[in-house]
């Protein structure tokens, strides 16, 4: 999404536009966003804030979980808020003591708002800090002409690359490659590797190189359009998800089953897909989980299967960022303006 228009004034105040969740628990049908909205400009009030002007904000699957408040027993949702936590932008002002970044700069902006004296934020892991905000769960997102943050939570994108095509690359991006930079050190020879779902994140993750050339791949989702994405995109072997993804994958694997699903939908039939489909001793990743419960840990232990699941990616995984350039990663996205925002979300 475009917030393409400008702020207004109205009385001694400058407001923005911006798109506002009045409503959660509904279906997409019933989406309740309100466009124009009396929001004033966001303020810089510490010395490392930033304010960003929007150019582009991902419209993707977590924002229908927020929603239908799928994170509601672990993270409450004050309406209204403004959702989105996948931005790309333009600098537009800068905190005094902000050193690394210019006004007009690309960036894009990852979305844990953390205070950077924990020692996992010192690490580059500000998604396992304690405490701190999120955009789009805790604090305001991007569904708006302006966006408030911090320095560090900036990456600066090359200037060849616009940041509206780029932006993508903030959740979709930056998560995938945390998760596929861990599944690296697993495979063996031989081995297969099942990429689950190809929206943003898969999409994002299928180009990176991240398994020997001697691992197998096989890409499974419920599109068949989809799946002739994968195949231009150099995928040899596909299932369908709505068929019998975890028999085909075994039968493809000779009965063996897969080493390392890569789930990138995240939610409970997945997982339980994922795991069922592997073999003793294999490990499963799951991008962006959505439900904690059991589901990554039944029939792990007595199997010997690991399960790990990432949240958010880590803005030190910059090198995700040349890769794009380098080696001309894209993902398959449509610009919309941010007026169409009921639309979009309604898209399935």
């Amino acid at each position: 999404m475009s917030a393409a228009e400008d702020s207004y004034c109205e009385g001694n105040a400058t407001l923005m536009r911006a798109a506002r969740l009045h409503r959660c628990d509904t279906t997409p049908e019933e989406l309740d966003f309100s466009i124009r909205e009396d929001m004033p400009d966001p303020a810089i009030s510490a010395p490392g804030e930033v304010v960003v002007t929007i150019d582009g904000a991902g419209v993707h699957r977590t924002n229908r979980h927020n929603i239908e408040e799928q994170f509601s027993d672990r993270i409450p949702v004050g309406l209204p808020p403004i959702p989105q936590h996948e931005n790309a932008d333009f600098v537009d002002a800068n905190g005094p003591a902000v050193r690394r970044v210019r006004r007009g700069a690309p960036v894009i902006v990852s979305p844990p708002i953390a205070d950077g004296t924990a020692l996992a934020c010192r690490r580059g892991r500000d998604m396992h800090g304690k405490g701190g905000d999120f955009l789009d769960l805790t604090r305001s997102g991007g569904f708006a002409e302006y966006l408030l943050t911090k320095e560090r939570n900036l990456v600066l994108i090359p200037e060849e690359l616009s940041p509206r095509a780029v932006a993508p690359h903030v959740v979709a991006g930056l998560t995938a490659y945390h998760a596929v930079k861990r599944a690296h050190y697993w495979p063996e020879p031989d081995d297969t590797v099942v990429p689950i779902g190809f929206g943003g994140l898969g999409q994002s993750a299928f180009p990176i190189p991240h398994a020997p050339a001697a691992v197998q791949s096989i890409v499974v989702d419920r599109s068949e359009q989809t799946l002739d994405h994968e195949r231009e995109l150099g995928a040899r072997r596909t299932e369908r998800a709505d068929h019998e993804p975890v028999r085909d994958v075994r039968y493809s694997t000779g009965g063996q089953g897969a080493a390392i699903p890569l789930d990138f939908v995240g939610e409970r039939s997945t997982c339980q897909r994922g795991l069922t489909m592997t073999h003793r001793g294999a490990s499963c990743v799951v991008c962006a989980l959505v439900d904690e419960s059991r589901s990554l840990r039944e029939g792990s232990t007595s199997r010997e299967k690991r399960s790990w699941a990432t949240w958010s990616g880590r803005t030190a995984n910059w090198e995700h960022m040349e890769l794009v350039t380098e080696r001309g990663i894209t993902l398959s996205v449509s610009d919309d303006p941010l007026r169409q925002i009921d639309q979009a979300l309604r898209s399935p």
